[in-house]
């Protein structure tokens, strides 16, 4: 025997296959098995995004429709201000003492002159006035009247004058209404 066969080197045997060290990579062979997908889960989203959608243009719609009822109501009350102004205006005309005086000399009224007293048990009068023979030398409308742009119409029927002309006057004295635009002037 020779030396060689004395000493034998012991052979590597290849290790069977189910020792082996498992690949975590492994090449794709064909497509996995896709899982069937829930129907209930798709209709639920699809309700909920259209539900979500609807409430958005409910809620937009019913803030441009409130929109649209302020600025209307705006307007209006911008109207009603200017009336009541106009009226007011008016109110201070009338109650003026100067219209107060046209209308009591209208319905034929006179000035008192100095204070009289009338004793009731025998009739007397008392005081520097001789009665009804007295004439005032006052007269509301006169030349010594002094104007005032409230009053519309000074005379005998200016109360009655200027509440029916006060509806037509009211309506002549607003500014225009900037619902059509605003006013601009007319050019070439």
């Amino acid at each position: 025997m020779s030396l060689n066969a004395a000493v034998r080197t012991p052979q590597t045997t290849p290790e069977s296959p189910s020792k082996a060290p498992r690949r975590w990579l492994q090449p794709v062979t064909g497509t996995a098995a896709r899982r069937k997908p829930k129907l209930a889960y798709a209709l639920i989203a699809l309700g909920g995004s259209l539900a979500i959608g609807a409430a958005q243009i409910g809620l937009s719609l019913a803030i441009t429709q409130d929109s649209f009822a302020l600025a209307t109501l705006t307007s209006q009350q911008r109207e009603l201000d200017l009336r009541a102004d106009a009226l007011q205006e008016e109110l201070t005309g009338l109650s003026s003492p100067q219209a107060l005086a046209s209308s009591a000399a209208g319905l034929g009224m006179i000035v008192a002159g100095s204070p009289s007293y009338l004793r009731l048990s025998d009739g007397a009068v008392f005081g520097s006035g001789t009665g009804a023979g007295w004439t005032s030398t006052v007269n509301p409308n006169g030349a010594g009247a002094v104007g005032n742009a409230l009053l519309t119409n000074a005379g005998v029927d200016a109360t009655e004058e200027t509440a029916e002309d006060s509806a037509t006057t009211t309506e002549e004295q607003l500014p225009p209404s900037i619902t059509d635009g605003l006013p601009s002037p007319t050019t070439r």
